[in-house]
């Protein structure tokens, strides 16, 4: 068994070589079902320790490969600028809806991709999901009523059902505890609203005899650049550090044996039911399910109402597309300045979380107090109200952190995506078309949410530091290599520590 990790930032020394008895059992096809790591590690010959500089070379080469940046899929706010209301009729709360509907697809298309995720090469999966997700995008200039865009929306929601538990597995399977944050902050980043910002003013530009509506023209252009991403992806995206290609062999070996203080493993495609149980009864489970609904209810309302918003104040579409940039902006900055804190401030993500949440309060605060008159004002209120982010990424990196067995990830990862799928479907039903343009609902409902935000993370990190109590109290063996690759979930092996 292993010895208690005391931080994330265990060193080479807590995964030293393991023992022949160890190796034989593990070789011989013990009853364990290991990760797929430690069959790997057997056989594979061993190399020398990684120097400090060698390692910092292998996770730069890791990350210049693994850390490319995608597109936002966040165009049906900006398109509603630029006529896509009013050329397809919509009415009433059909707006709200096409926003709420691509969640409701994600929650019915969640059961299978978690499903054929386990069972599938996980990137290839997630790849042939985006390639999907781009198609239906390209698909929504052909529409012209709220039954076509609804119907391909809830198809976008589908095949979107996957992505982030797929990505935050692949995260979980290429880095240690401390450096998954600030991955997260770049894979789940927000720039590329910044791009897409950009893009939208420019095709605002679309001199009105060109034969289609100008939101048809963005959804092309956007549909198609993350097509080529996508198919890009497919073609070069690893499962794992295993099977990726820009590896040698001795650069996989320290790639996976380096992982092994995270005792969390990579992968393995065997389903067990009692994994699964226990992803079910973890009561962290459940916490970080319901800051995922909170945190998202005014991620939902700003991806859909954001541009409104802006416009509502009195600018015109053109000009609200480019003031939509700041809010890619600030969403990156706080995604990078919390994560990277949660990563230098050992044991304290909790607390950063927690933080985090106070700034976007601050901002609906502003936009709902300041006179609507004062555009300055409200232009601040409401670009502070991006640094949701913050919390969300780092809630992200919580699970990773602390879930353990391949099939518990999968279920664990799941769940969560199904409480960002909830909230995002709330999220748009605070804004009430009788309310617009103040839209007062919605900025209620953003800082109820936050401080919920902050009474659940509250609770994670009490729950968390007394598990950790308890393992404090029993007695544990020394640290083995293969014990990081046990596919044992957290609460099967003895001596694992929460990260806090």
């Amino acid at each position: 068994m292993s010895q208690p990790i005391t931080d994330d930032k265990a060193t080479m020394s807590d995964v030293e070589a393991a023992s022949q008895n160890e190796k034989k059992n593990v070789a011989s096809g013990a009853p364990a079902d290991v990760d797929k790591a430690a069959g790997f590690l057997l056989n594979t010959e061993g190399y020398d320790n990684l120097t400090p500089e060698a390692e910092k070379k292998l996770k730069q080469k890791i990350d210049w490969i693994m850390i490319p940046m995608a597109l936002d899929k966040v165009a049906l706010g900006t398109s509603a600028l630029y006529g896509l209301k009013e050329t397809n009729h919509l009415v009433g709360q059909q707006y709200s809806w096409l926003g709420s509907i691509l969640s409701l697809g994600a929650i019915v298309g969640m059961p299978l991709s978690s499903y054929l995720i386990q069972r599938l090469p996980s990137a290839k999966y997630l790849c042939a999901c985006s390639i999907g997700w781009s198609a239906m995008s390209l698909l929504m200039p052909a529409c012209s009523n709220f039954a076509g865009l609804a119907a391909l929306r809830f198809l976008m929601g589908m095949f979107e059902a996957i992505i982030v538990p797929g990505i935050s597995l692949i995260i979980a399977g290429f880095y240690r505890k401390d450096e998954q944050p600030p991955r997260n902050a770049l894979v789940f980043a927000a720039a590329s609203s910044i791009v897409n910002g950009f893009l939208s003013w420019a095709i605002g530009h679309v001199p009105a005899s060109a034969p289609l509506h100008i939101w048809q023209y963005l959804f092309l252009l956007t549909g198609s650049i993350s097509m080529l991403w996508s198919i890009f992806a497919f073609i070069y995206l690893p499962d794992d550090p295993m099977n990726a290609k820009f590896l040698n062999k001795e650069q996989k070996y320290h790639a996976v044996r380096r992982l092994a203080a995270n005792k969390t493993g990579i992968v393995n495609k065997k389903f067990k039911i009692e994994q699964a149980r226990e992803a079910f009864l973890d009561p962290k489970t459940w916490i970080l399910f319901f800051f995922n609904i909170a945190i998202n209810i005014p991620n939902g309302g700003l991806t859909t109402f954001g541009g409104l918003i802006i416009a509502g104040l009195g600018f015109s579409g053109i000009n609200a597309s480019l003031l939509s940039m700041p809010t890619g902006v600030m969403s990156t900055l706080a995604a990078f300045t919390f994560s990277l804190a949660a990563a230098k401030w050992n044991n304290r993500r909790c607390l950063v979380t927690i933080i985090a949440c106070v700034i976007p309060i601050v901002g609906a605060a502003i936009v709902y107090a300041v006179p609507r008159t004062n555009l300055g004002g409200q232009m601040v209120g409401l670009y502070l109200m991006y640094t949701y982010f913050g919390p969300y990424v780092v809630g992200i990196s919580l699970a990773q952190a602390n879930t353990a067995g391949h099939t518990k990830k999968t279920v664990v990862f799941a769940i969560l995506y199904i409480g960002y799928a909830v909230g995002n479907l709330i999220g748009p039903q605070t804004f009430r078309e009788s309310q617009a343009p103040a839209y007062t609902g919605g900025f209620i409902a953003m800082i109820a949410c936050y401080c919920v935000c902050i009474g659940l993370m509250a609770l994670y990190w009490a729950l968390a530091v007394m598990q950790n109590r308890k393992i404090d109290a029993q007695e544990s063996t020394g640290a083995d290599l293969l014990d990081g690759f046990t596919d044992l979930t957290d609460q099967q092996q003895e001596g694992f520590r929460y990260t806090t």
